[in-house]
């Protein structure tokens, strides 16, 4: 596994298909899950179709479809028509589904039992599947073709041949097919330890999630650092300096504006700088240390957006508890920045100035930090987009504003 990891590190950095090449068919697959979409796109569409139908062998249907979605619809469907008959049958069943829904997401590994029967013939029913699939499935138990349970395979050891099963079934957390990733990583959070079985719409079972899939989501959204800066997931890092530009300028040019707005603001204030120009050195304390706060706000809000711990109910509290830890940071700092200001230009009045405003702006800097996120999410846009851009324009205006309101008020 060491080796794989070296050796995808080794292309990404050389950007040779010939590395790829390099590993083994079986690890192939598991390996170009574990890269970005975009990455496992550009790859794929370097190989031929008979090296991947070779690296799909090794997969299990729903990670052949995971794959799978990554190439165009002609060569997809190519490529399907020359897999083995089971795996093409549940390959094509997959791909009918949004992959980003619980159906799109389940496995096809489990065997369904009747409530009632014998463990010698589940024990057959698991022996197929295992030589069928190499996989060991999940058992689920229904009754009337409804689920009602399942096994979990740490009884199986304490079960004998001719038990029936009816003693040893467990309730399981279910899930509609059609539920998005949000919907699944709560059901998997309040279920740590069970895998999730997806249902039809008339409650018939469809699939299963198991806890690597959901952990596969939950890590996807690291993509989000990308935006966070204003830098799109299909930028990588080997990527040349005009695509580097393609993907940046826009929002560069969107921070040119607000920069210049912020500009506007201190013009405003042009007789209060000019008669007193000190102001101009304590100017970008204000505005780097709003900026920073609402950052590390920023951060924490997408972070726990990301990680599914932060839903709209919860949005009022967050942003009390951000403008709350704003306000303490800010008397904190405010204090210190004071006695500076007052012990360095000895003018008490400079220091109570830019310390209210400390104040005053890592708040604001708490409020805009997890309002913006929280709205982004509730207009179903990405939480991290750029938001960084907006939220040190509103603390470098209000920053400004505040401290030089104040200045021209004391001094």
């Amino acid at each position: 596994m060491q080796n794989t990891r070296q050796l995808l590190r080794d292309f990404l950095s050389r950007r040779d298909i010939k590395l790829f090449r390099a590993l083994d068919a079986n690890r192939q697959g598991f390996a170009l899950l574990n890269l970005t979409k975009y990455n496992r796109k550009r790859i794929l569409n370097k190989l031929k179709s008979h090296e991947i139908l070779n690296l799909l062998h090794y997969l299990d249907p729903d990670d052949a479809t995971d794959l799978l979605q990554s190439l165009s619809n002609i060569r997809r469907n190519k490529i399907i028509e020359k897999l083995d008959i089971h795996k093409k049958e549940k390959v094509e069943f997959l791909l009918r589904f949004n992959p980003n829904t619980a159906a799109g997401i389940m496995s096809l590994d489990y065997i369904q039992i009747n409530k009632g029967m014998k463990f010698d013939k589940v024990f057959v029913l698991i022996k197929k599947h295992e030589i069928r699939t190499g996989k060991t499935p999940a058992i689920l138990v229904v009754e009337h073709g409804y689920l009602i349970g399942k096994i979990p395979w740490r009884l199986i050891i304490h079960c004998k041949e001719k038990q029936k099963v009816d003693s040893y079934i467990r309730k399981c957390p279910t899930i509609r097919f059609d539920k998005d990733e949000d919907d699944i990583v709560k059901c998997f959070k309040a279920n740590p330890h069970n895998n999730i079985v997806v249902l039809d719409e008339d409650n018939s079972i469809l699939g299963v999630i198991y806890s690597d899939d959901v952990l596969r989501i939950i890590e996807e959204p690291t993509g989000d650092l990308y935006d966070f800066a204003g830098v799109r997931d299909e930028e990588n890092v080997n990527d040349s300096a005009l695509t580097k530009v393609k993907y940046r300028y826009k929002w560069l040019i969107i921070n040119l504006f607000t920069v210049f707005l912020a500009a506007y603001v201190v013009s405003l204030f042009q007789d209060t700088i000019s008669s007193f120009v000190l102001l101009a050195v304590y100017m970008p304390v204000v505005a780097g240390m709003g900026g920073n706060a609402g950052t590390q706000t920023l951060a924490v809000v997408v972070r726990g957006l990301t990680l599914k711990e932060i839903d709209p109910k919860s949005g009022k509290k967050i942003i009390l508890k951000e403008m709350a830890a704003g306000a303490i940071n800010g008397t904190i700092v405010g204090v210190l920045v004071a006695i500076i200001a007052t012990l360095w230009n000895h003018n008490p009045l400079l220091g109570i100035a830019i310390g209210s405003s400390m104040v005053i702006n890592l708040m604001i800097a708490g409020l805009f930090g997890s309002t913006i996120p929280l709205i982004m999410k509730y207009l179903r846009k990405d939480p991290a987009t750029s938001a960084t851009i907006f939220i040190t324009t509103a603390t470098d205006i209000c920053g400004f504003f505040i401290f030089l309101t104040l200045a021209t008020m004391l001094l």
